[in-house]
């Protein structure tokens, strides 16, 4: 099976590349999952506004302390709050002025606490919407897709990528317009309060403006290169744990770890860069913010009294912390516009395989849906995994044959001849690229594909179980696939006899992928699992390629019980089992070279016959070596 060309440098390019930190287009996109909670965007925004005269009240309290209790310069005037920092009669000032700053601290705290708690609910339940459509669009999309994404950037995109975006709803978005309103508001007050010294305090900001687009334009790189470096340790990872079996089994643990040490090594120094950057701003910040002390203490002398140099520098740190914060704030967006890129990108990827439109049945011969008797046609087929019809890579050229209802048929073939991709068409889990299949005289293109794999039962080599119970594994979800229903389906494939000596019987959890269970029990549950789905169409993928002779007895009668009546179509690798089908069709580098019996095709000594003698050869040596080294030992 091909990929697309270019399909895995592409890949390797998407991780590498790198958004801008504020990207309206995507900004815009995201607001449809925001849109639904806009009323508590909204409060988050609004509860700034009664939250910052709180964060200016603690340091305007001990100013008026100091200047007017301590040193007994007198009221502000004309100043609106003079009569609440006024002390009652009866109360020692000093005394009034605490519980006043105790009072405005737990009231700062408690909505600072319900705005976080606010914020980040918000975000949350946005980003729950976000993560269930990226679900449910990965479900969505067609096999061949699979073929050419890497599993674990799937997943990286329905979790870390998620996260990093309500990150920067929580930490970026919000905290950005929340600092720069503070920004304002703490500079507009000192203006107010002291127009020349807040001119003379605010003269380094032009330095730290010129500092920080700096620092943009150089941390930019060493944040690429961190977030490359992860990706491609996490594939080192995912690809050593996958493959763990021929790792261990051919000795590779120890250039393994060369190369992991390789990238590694290269992570922390990028992480270095990046952390020099850092560092650098927060010192050039503290340095400013040190600078700026000095001059409100120096500059203060005879234009301000002690409060207000307490004030100013108060504010002037609170002033400060957002820019010592901007390396934080800035990696954060940079990496979540990057993360909402890559989502987007996934969710714009449209399905190659689509429903037609509801309705369906007016459309067909008849303008309704023909009754299910299992025929199956396919029409002049071709197909090639590589896009587009130009291709000259076909695995299928020019196919067409015809099964009966109730009819059992086989395909064989050498590997790589197409016989998989023929039940691959006929579930639509890929679309044919010229001609046309037919269930029961109905273009499979004009059949929902949930209708058509009702209809068409699947029995694979590979046996996958979920996590769960052994009940659950069988409906699979159908709730109207009551436990008589599945008991009965797996008494007539023999299924039922292991199944009621595990601990907990049809209630036992299946362990991952199934660990728990032998390869025959594992086909035997398949086996089940169709027969209780109730098919009309059967179609079994080797179905006993991977498993041993005795058991293969077992699995043969579950097999018989599982065709009875159905339309079957079978993949065989032991032609031994398919001499019993209706009809063989042999496939030869994706055409049909040969069809008919068994009896037929071996008086016809063509490509199936030699097939056949091959197999009965490799069979032979097999039991022979067996026998040679019983006698040997």
């Amino acid at each position: 099976m091909s990929a697309p060309k270019g399909a895995g440098l592409n890949a390797i390019l998407e991780e590498e590349s790198l958004g801008k930190a504020v990207d309206r287009a995507l900004l815009g996109r995201l607001w449809a999952w925001v849109e639904p909670y806009k009323g508590k965007v909204a409060l988050t925004i609004l509860m700034v506004v009664p939250m910052f005269p709180l964060e200016l009240a603690p340091a305007w309290i001990v100013k008026t302390g100091i200047d007017r209790v301590m040193l007994g310069e007198g009221s502000d005037g004309g100043n609106p709050l003079d009569a609440l920092l006024t002390a009652p009669e009866g109360w020692a000032p000093l005394v009034w002025l605490a519980c006043l700053f105790l009072v405005v601290s737990v009231t700062s705290s408690i909505l600072t606490y319900a705005h976080m708690l606010l914020m980040v609910a918000t975000g949350q339940a946005a980003m729950r919407d976000l993560r269930r459509e990226v679900f449910d669009h990965i479900q969505s999309l067609h096999l061949g897709f699979f073929d050419t994404y890497p599993v674990g950037r799937l997943v990286t995109r329905a979790t870390s990528d998620v996260e990093h975006v309500a990150e920067m709803f929580s930490q970026g978005l919000v905290a950005l317009v929340t600092d720069i309103f503070k920004m304002v508001g703490f500079a507009s007050v000192l203006f107010i309060v002291n127009p020349k010294l807040a001119l003379w305090t605010f003269a380094v900001v032009p330095f730290l403006v010129i500092a920080a687009v700096v620092f943009r334009l150089k941390v930019r790189e060493a944040f690429r290169s961190t977030r490359v470096l992860l990706a491609r340790i996490n594939a080192t990872i995912q690809e050593t744990v996958t493959g763990m079996k021929v790792v261990q089994l051919f000795s590779r643990e120890a250039r393994n770890l060369r190369d992991f040490e390789d990238l590694n090594g290269a992570h922390r120094d990028a992480w270095h860069k990046s952390i020099w950057y850092d560092s650098a701003l927060f010192s050039v910040v503290e340095l400013a913010s040190g600078i700026t002390v000095a001059v409100v203490i120096w500059g203060a002398t005879g234009w301000a009294t002690a409060g207000v140099i307490y004030l100013f520098i108060n504010y002037m740190r609170r002033f400060f912390m957002p820019l010592r914060d901007l390396s934080a704030k800035y990696s954060v967006m940079q990496s979540s516009m990057a993360s909402i890129e890559r989502i987007l990108q996934l969710l714009d990827t449209q399905p190659a395989i689509r429903d037609p439109e509801p309705g369906w049945e007016r459309h067909v011969a008849g303008g309704e849906a023909p009754p299910a008797r299992g025929e199956i046609e396919f029409d002049h087929v071709w197909f090639a995994y590589s896009a587009g019809d130009d291709e000259e890579d076909w695995v299928l050229k020019d196919i067409s044959f015809k099964v009966a209802p109730g009819e059992k048929v086989a395909f064989v073939g050498a590997t790589g001849a197409g016989k998989t991709t023929v039940i691959n068409l006929l579930t639509r889990l890929y679309e044919v690229s010229r001609g046309r299949i037919l269930l029961d005289g109905v273009d499979l293109r004009e059949i929902p594909q949930a209708e058509l794999r009702r209809r068409v039962g699947m029995v694979l080599q590979d046996v996958f179980l979920f996590s769960g119970s052994v009940a659950e594994n069988l409906a699979l979800g159908r709730e109207d696939l009551g436990r008589e229903v599945i008991r009965t389906a797996a008494t007539a494939v023999e299924a039922d006899r292991f199944i009621m000596t595990l601990p907990d019987g049809y209630e036992t959890e299946v362990r991952e992928r199934g660990t728990n269970f032998s390869t025959g029990q594992r086909q035997l549950l398949s086996f089940a699992r169709a027969l209780a789905h109730g098919a009309d169409v059967l179609v079994l993928d080797e179905a006993t390629s991977s498993i041993d002779t005795e058991t293969e007895a077992m699995v043969q009668r579950g097999i018989h019980v599982l065709m009875e009546g159905k339309t079957s179509l079978v993949i065989a690798h032991r032609l031994s089992t398919i001499e019993d089908v209706d009809r063989i069709y042999v496939l030869h580098h994706g055409e049909l070279a040969e069809s008919g019996s068994h009896a037929d095709l071996l008086e016809q000594d063509g490509l199936y016959a030699q097939l056949r003698r091959l197999q009965q050869t490799s069979s032979t040596l097999a039991h022979a070596a067996v026998s040679a080294s019983s006698t040997t030992g």
